[in-house]
């Protein structure tokens, strides 16, 4: 019988809750919040760390500690500085009265911290405040219980903006930019509102104190003094809104409208609990839930829903719009996401997925092209790829066709034809997009030859291999969509542009190469450590080593290429054992992106996430077993240095979470699924409409990964894949575990996924 509420935990809280006297706590079932640490991955192995964000799922309202500056591993961090506020920075202090935020900056020990994706608490050492805070979808909800002390501030600042005492207990303002966030160049409005009254107040403008009710320009900010007895509790409720301050107050009082925070907090916990329940498991270690929650938590925190009250500002026409009935969502990198984040959200809230696929289209409308980086101030022109094609096809393929569909198809083809393949740009064709046009492959340049074409980045370079074969794969995507509207020529276009990936496949090497304009192989190509600083001149963050494998629709046209099923598995062998044809130091050095390495995979960088389930396409899918239980196992943990990569936006937790749960979508906009191992016994899917899809794991433990049999809804089945319409109605996947590969099965040519040439 499945345990819905998961394992009996005789306490939940941690120990060291008692230092702020919270009292006992009743013995309870621990929920799927409970599990959550958001400071896993706080710090980075090598690039950026996580934030630990207290929000919504999908929440507008994100709050984390601003700690000190400059110190990119958050949890090593010495000092908080203060906690968002909108585009404001807020700390509470004791003492003299001062604007220089690094003087009522405090110490503070992770030993007197929680942290939770719905409530955070902290001691601020060097005042000895108990700081905590809590969230609704628009707002942020502050507590603080100063000490005895004849002066107790709460100071609210910004780097640039205008703030006005709006009240005799409400401040307000707007800035450009928010701590923790990248909205730099937007207006970001916040209405505060303080339990106490701030009669006794001072405001600045750079250095100069005064008592004036409103500041603007750069560094301003606003303090209260007051004496504080012993215990004494002092709230802050802020609005915000990118609409404006007095949508900033409406967003608060109808999201707050009483001084409850215990009320408040208890109902962002139950949203987080609800968010998480969509997959329950059954099984696995303490430790294995607790990524596994985390993991999901993390990619349920993005996209944002920006949606205020029935309508929303846009940053692609700068412009106040009517919502019309769907959120508007932002902050999302499709070159990150579409893996697996997007088909997991289309998974498990299928109706927020669909509003997703409806802001890419609103932002369309609003700027003329496909976006592939929205952030709330517009298009971000990152990395490279069309991948809205990606994100469109796979929900249409999977059957999920609730926006217009011509439209979508409108933008997506307006991308393929008419905007630059260039890296990190969005404008119309160049020069070497007609080269590609023309000749099926972007031109690289040869070793030595200096760039002439003026709209390359000399950082960036044209990532000339990644380029052809990241865009080789939107065409497929969009030549599906095609398909399924009756547009004929274009379907045999793009399914005719989809294999181009096969013109920079160099037989005489095995791998994937760059070739100068006039079609001749780049001379001297080494698939390591060519390209310079991350492979750029002819891949993106990484080297041909994991690129060769990036024909994520075609596979089985890659196993052509290869010479065959035997070849093809032996490269991948290769590939988790071959070793970096320097030092270590040396190689990071030139790949920072190429993290969690084994061998030359990389499972800190998003192009390689697929790579271990195509063993299940060369009739070896026990060796997709051992690897992805080997990278789970490795290269994810339960502590802050527990993701071996950037975050970026839940890529790196949701291929934990699909991989724990025991299958992937390889090629998304292929309805299908490669099976690999799950950790537990049982995983209970809630997709939409209430139909429910279950994973169970018989006699599965750590050295019980290796599939021995399997039956999908009630009849045996052989196949290393299985389609989203099994999983769409609902049903139960069984797979028998056993210590050893079973090599008879998924093995047959015929049990074999499907790919774009078979």
């Amino acid at each position: 019988m499945f345990i819905k509420r998961l394992i009996l935990l005789c306490c939940v809280c941690m120990t060291h809750a008692a230092s702020f006297s919270l009292g006992a706590q009743p013995a309870r079932r621990k929920e799927p919040v409970d599990y959550v640490n958001p400071n896993i991955g706080t710090i980075g192995h090598l690039l950026t760390a996580t934030v630990p964000y207290v929000q919504y799922p999908h929440g507008m309202a994100r709050v984390a500690p601003a700690s000190t500056p400059g110190i990119q591993d958050r949890y090593l961090a010495d000092k908080i500085f203060g906690f968002p506020a909108g585009p404001a920075t807020l700390m509470a202090y004791t003492g003299d009265f001062s604007s220089d935020s690094a003087k009522s900056a405090s110490h503070y020990d992770h030993d007197f911290e929680i942290a939770t994706p719905y409530w955070y608490r902290v001691r601020l050492d060097d005042s000895n405040i108990a700081a905590e805070f809590t969230v609704t979808q628009l707002a942020a909800y502050y507590r603080f219980e100063f000490p005895a002390t004849p002066h107790a501030h709460l100071g609210l600042s910004l780097t640039n903006g205008d703030i006005e005492v709006a009240g005799p207990n409400a401040v307000s303002g707007s800035g450009n930019s928010a701590p923790n966030e990248g909205t730099d160049g937007v207006q970001y409005f916040f209405y505060t509102e303080f339990s106490k009254p701030v009669g006794g107040y001072r405001t600045w403008s750079g250095s100069n104190l005064s008592r004036d009710a409103k500041q603007s320009g750069g560094s301003v900010g606003f303090a209260t003094d007051f004496a504080a007895s012993a215990g004494e509790q002092i709230e802050v409720r802020v609005g915000i809104s990118h609409i404006s301050v007095d949508q900033a107050k409406q967003n608060l009082q109808r999201e707050v409208p009483q001084w409850t925070f215990d009320a408040v907090k208890a109902k962002a916990r139950t949203a987080w609990n609800h968010a998480l329940s969509t997959i329950l498991v059954k099984g696995g270690t303490e430790r294995q839930r607790t990524i596994f929650y985390t993991a999901l938590y993390r990619t349920l925190c993005r996209m944002t829903d920006i949606t205020e009250d029935g309508q929303y500002y846009s940053g692609y026409d700068h412009r106040v719009h009517s919502a019309d009935g769907h959120d508007f969502y932002v902050d999302d990198g499709l070159w990150d996401t579409y893996r697996s984040a997007h088909p997991l959200l289309l998974l498990i809230e299928t109706p927020r997925q669909m509003d997703m696929v409806r802001s890419y289209i609103r932002m369309y409308e609003q700027s003329g092209w496909m976006p592939s980086f929205p952030s709330v101030r517009g298009e971000r022109a990152l990395m490279i790829g069309h991948h809205s094609a990606a994100l469109i096809a796979d929900a249409y393929t999977k059957g999920y066709r609730d926006f217009d569909v011509e439209e979508a198809y409108e933008g997506m083809k307006k991308n393929a034809m008419e905007s630059t393949m260039q890296p990190w740009r969005r404008s119309p064709l160049t020069e070497l997009d007609k080269v590609y046009l023309e000749k099926g492959f972007f031109p690289a340049l040869a070793k030595g030859e200096t760039e002439s074409a003026k709209e390359v980045d000399p950082f960036e370079r044209r990532q000339a291999v990644s380029v052809t074969l990241e865009n080789c794969y939107d065409d497929w995507c969009l030549a599906q969509v095609a398909k399924g509207l009756g547009k004929e020529d274009d379907y045999a276009y793009f399914m005719k542009r989809a294999r181009n990936y096969a013109n920079l496949f160099d037989e005489r090497i095995g791998f994937m190469a760059p070739k100068s304009a006039n079609g001749k192989w780049v001379e001297d190509f080494d698939p390591k450590l060519g390209g310079g600083q991350g492979g750029r001149a002819w891949f993106a963050e990484c080297n041909s080593w994991v690129y060769t494998w990036h024909v994520q629709h075609d596979p089985a046209g890659l196993i052509a290429l290869m010479g065959g099923r035997e070849k093809f598995a032996a490269n991948l062998d290769q590939l988790f054992i071959e070793q970096y044809g320097t030092s270590k130091f040396t190689f990071l050095g030139q790949f920072p992106d190429m993290t969690g390495l084994i061998g030359l995979y990389p499972q800190g960088n998003e192009p390689a996430f697929h790579i271990p389930y195509l063993f299940d396409y060369c009739g070896q899918p026990w060796k997709t077993q051992y690897r992805v239980r080997q990278i789970m196992d490795v290269w994810y943990g339960d502590g802050p240095l527990g993701i071996c990569g950037d975050e970026d936006g839940g890529a790196m937790s949701s291929w934990y979470v699909l991989s724990a749960m025991g299958f992937y979508p390889v090629s998304p906009g292929q309805p299908a699924y490669e099976i690999g191992s799950p950790l537990f016994e049982e995983t209970r899917i809630t997709l939409d409409k209430g139909k429910v899809f279950t994973i169970t794991a018989r006699n599965v433990s750590a050295q019980n990964k290796y599939i021995q049999s399997a039956t999908l809804n009630g009849k045996p089945w052989d196949k290393a894949w299985f389609a989203h319409s099994d999983v769409a109605i609902g049903g139960a996947l069984v797979l028998v575990m056993g210590p050893r590969p079973n090599p008879a099965w998924g093995s047959a040519p015929e049990a074999v996924p499907p790919s774009m040439s078979r």
